[in-house]
């Protein structure tokens, strides 16, 4: 059974800091592009970064320059590292596989973050 438990979220204020942790059991993690997504009040969930099974990451214009996604397939988890965090940020983050390459996992509870002005 595929589990993609989310952590790290908080409160933070704005410019702050926060890395986000997707501890993932269930599949072959190495063999998997992943991502991370979000989802704010009222909106559609949308991709936010993505790292492939080797190869380039990519990211989201909005998060561009200021976000990091890293993977650690010893721990099979997925970090996103998240820099000079704006209010616009303020969402429930989810990690799932990337969506480009099949269907997403059943989703994860997420990890809210929230950015105060």
């Amino acid at each position: 059974q595929v589990q993609l438990v989310e952590s790290g979220g908080g409160l933070v204020q704005a410019g702050g800091s926060l890395r986000l942790s997707c501890a993932t059991s269930g599949f072959i993690f190495s063999r998997k592009s992943m991502a991370w997504y979000r989802q704010a009040p009222g909106k559609q969930r949308e991709l936010v970064a993505t790292i492939p099974t080797f190869g380039s990451t990519n990211y989201a214009d909005s998060v561009k320059g200021r976000f990091t996604i890293s993977r650690d397939n010893a721990k099979n988890t997925v970090y996103l590292q998240m820099n000079s965090l704006e209010p616009e940020d303020t969402a429930v983050y989810y990690c799932n596989i990337d969506q480009k390459y099949g269907f997403p996992f059943a989703w994860g509870q997420g990890t809210q973050v929230t950015v105060s002005s």
